[in-house]
């Protein structure tokens, strides 16, 4: 069993398609299907489900698929770890971030590149399920998502800080001039939420359901800058987290108020596969973050916006 037949078995599974795995491979279509015919014989296995073009992955191929990332993930972190040593540390951080984390993550990216210079980050929107499927994958590095569910085996989690809901509204909303809002208050007003499939999405409305009241937001959309952007008319309300803040602020003419009966703070944090030796990019971060007190910054932006969070 060669890597490159892995390398070559990967790019299919990300391409779904011979003609182009090939060529992010850059090889020919002919060497690659032979490649990854040779890899089932040597497994005795079908991998692949082949008709006129790509069908898709055996079970067989699924797992194979699996372990091959696991397998190629493992090779580029010793090649980084060996580069690090010679010149410093290289290599890409892969992070999956829950979209209502995502802003978060510069904190932690931005100073982990501007003290390994050679370092880069990638970053994507994937839901909490997606980043742990990934992760398993060894197809990320690190996740950033909630950490109130079960704990899950073979990731670790570091917190970072807990979300504080916020009401978002204009100055001269009914609301607007209050020292804080209640959960029943806040669904008597227009609202624009994020969609109900969002995990921050469902938190809110086991707030609400607690209260004893439905929200029924007129606007709702699977991301916050859009959520902005129809707050920013005054026509509607939302209800924020506060790590928002950073680096979106608060629209001209609106106000954040405080809501009053937050039952619970959920917990967002890093995720990691805990496997020894950690590769020295994830290793990197974790020391970033040791050094940056992620939940003290956040509670600074909020009072820089006349809101004291609870300790």
């Amino acid at each position: 069993m060669l890597l490159r037949q892995l390398e070559y078995l990967t790019a299919l599974a990300a391409k779904r398609h011979f003609a182009r795995a090939a060529a992010e491979c850059h090889v020919s279509q002919p060497s690659l299907s032979d490649a990854i015919r040779k890899l089932e014989d040597e497994l005795g296995v079908p991998l692949v489900r082949r008709g006129r073009r790509f069908a898709g992955f055996t079970p067989e191929g699924e797992r194979v698929v699996m372990w091959a990332r696991r397998i190629l993930a493992e090779r580029n972190a010793l090649e980084d770890e060996i580069s690090a040593m010679r010149e410093g540390l290289t290599g890409q951080l892969r992070v999956g971030a829950i979209p209502t984390a995502l802003n978060a993550t510069a904190l932690l990216t931005t100073p982990l590149c501007v003290e390994h210079p050679l370092a880069k980050a990638s970053l994507e929107a994937l839901s909490s399920r997606d980043i742990l499927r990934r992760l398993a994958d060894a197809d990320l590095d690190v996740g950033v998502s909630y950490l109130d569910n079960e704990p899950v085996p073979g990731v670790r989690t570091v917190a970072l800080y807990e979300e504080h809901y916020l009401f978002l509204t204009p100055l001269d909303s009914e609301f607007g001039a209050q020292s804080s809002v209640t959960w029943a208050e806040i669904s008597q007003t227009p609202l624009c939420l994020l969609l109900d499939v969002m995990q921050n999405r469902r938190i809110l409305d086991g707030f609400f359901s607690e209260a004893g009241v439905v929200a029924s937001p007129a606007i709702e959309t699977d991301t916050i800058s859009a959520l902005y952007a129809h707050v920013a008319t005054h026509r509607w309300s939302s209800v924020i987290a506060h790590a928002w803040l950073y680096p979106l602020g608060v629209p001209e003419g609106m106000r954040v108020v405080p809501v009053a009966d937050q039952s619970w703070h959920p917990q967002v944090g890093l995720l990691i596969a805990d496997r020894e030796p950690q590769p020295m990019m994830v290793t990197a971060l974790l020391d970033v973050a040791r050094r940056t007190d992620v939940r003290r910054r956040m509670r600074a932006l909020a009072a820089r916006y006349g809101v004291v969070l609870p300790s």
